[in-house]
């Protein structure tokens, strides 16, 4: 499977999509976690570092999110999220062999954290992330640098 997948940086006319993905994608996360879910506290994550943010597309529809924060020595996926309607096709995975290719190429980590209560945590432990750190709702997981 080779998706056409692209990307194009967020701007303020994308706000609105951006809020409903993650109340889709992730407030059932936060809710489990007994973590906030009002409006307020969505869009603060949904702003939270907007410059790195791009909408994903897939045939030319906006499908996801990807926040990507690149450093010297590491690549930190800070939010990756796929509409549920396209979720379980490969196209998240896709994305992260894509950013893993590049950290490998680069010399650098990637690292992410994701929710306890988030099965996407299964998906990156295949892809060769492992935990580092925890807290009381999110795993830190990174790969080594090659």
């Amino acid at each position: 499977m080779n998706p056409d997948l692209h990307y194009k940086q967020a701007d303020e006319n994308d706000i609105d999509f951006l809020l409903a993905l993650r109340i889709k994608t992730m407030n059932p996360h936060y809710e489990t976690s007994g973590l906030s879910t009002d409006r307020e506290t969505t869009l603060q994550r949904v702003l939270y570092q907007f410059d790195k943010a791009n909408i994903i597309f897939l045939d030319n529809q906006p499908i996801g999110l990807l926040k990507v924060d690149r450093t010297f020595t590491n690549i930190e996926v800070l939010q990756l999220q796929i509409d549920p309607s396209q979720q379980g096709k490969g196209l998240g995975k896709k994305i992260l062999m894509d950013i893993l290719e590049e950290a490998s190429l680069a010399g650098k980590t990637v690292s992410l954290s994701v929710l306890k209560t988030n099965k996407a945590q299964h998906l990156y432990k295949s892809l060769g992330f492992k935990i580092v750190d925890e807290d009381q709702y999110s795993y830190f997981m990174e790969t080594e640098r090659e």
